[in-house]
């Protein structure tokens, strides 16, 4: 069965959305990822992730929302920086939109971290609101849980050894290795064991955009992380589609 909604007729979503209460919405970003990845790193691989899932799990997947929270990267030339408020509420039309088609369950698969805390607050909105329940899959910490030797942790920052990877994995002619670079980013302040937040730009930290070790990104290794992400986002994707709506909504203790 076709799992794409953006290459369904309506006939055949009418079909699909009769029989299922479930779908996958892959988010991301436009943003820099160093010298020699491309912009759309992060929706690229949510979107190869989420269309790759609703393939095994028969589940309808939505086209990918390309643009984010980026404010921190808009000084490298291309990022494109969406306000917080105004993603929220864009992703929760999207959520209503699929709930007028009688969907309650959506897995969101997000590719920039940046998006995370709008992302909560429009799961919780549609939860409470709603009587929708949405759950956030973020890939990054689920290969580091699942492959915690596959790369160390100066390869797991912004744009380095583990983002390239996956690049190379699944759309190698986008990367260009020989621009790769390694940056240990810099301390604007020191640090503060988590007491005091402070707020800066990519560029307060590193002049290439790269968090790290760059240039030891392989396809090999990218490979085996897919694989492994996927294979735990589908056990999600299945867990989740078993479980009965009364269980998943928020309870109403005050009369």
């Amino acid at each position: 069965m076709k799992t794409l909604l953006h290459e369904m007729s309506w006939v055949e979503a009418r079909k699909y959305f009769i029989q299922n209460d479930f779908a996958i919405l892959p988010v991301g970003s436009t943003e820099q990822h160093g010298p020699h990845n491309p912009l759309g790193t992060d929706h690229l691989i949510a979107r190869a992730l989420a269309e790759e899932v609703a393939k095994l799990t028969n589940t309808i997947c939505l086209p990918v929302i390309p643009f984010g929270v980026s404010p921190h990267h808009r000084q490298f030339w291309g990022t494109i920086s969406i306000n917080s408020t105004v993603f929220k509420e864009y992703v929760t039309q999207v959520l209503l939109s699929l709930k007028y088609y009688n969907v309650r369950k959506v897995v969101v698969v997000n590719g920039h971290g940046g998006n995370a805390d709008a992302l909560r607050e429009a799961a919780r909105k549609m939860r409470e609101k709603h009587e929708m329940f949405v759950s956030v899959f973020q890939w990054w910490p689920a290969a580091t849980k699942l492959q915690p030797k596959l790369f160390n942790s100066e390869e797991r920052g912004h744009a380095a050894g583990e983002e390239t990877s996956m690049n190379l994995a699944l759309h190698p002619r986008l990367v260009n290795m020989k621009a790769a670079v390694n940056e240990k980013p810099k301390k604007p302040l020191a640090e503060s064991d988590g007491i005091i937040t402070w707020i800066f730009d990519t560029t307060d930290y590193t002049k290439s955009g790269v968090f790290g070790v760059a240039k030891s990104a392989s396809i090999k290794r990218g490979k085996k992380d897919f694989e492994a992400v996927v294979e735990e986002l589908v056990k999600h994707v299945n867990t989740l589609k078993k479980m009965k709506m009364k269980d998943l909504l928020a309870k109403n203790l005050v009369d």
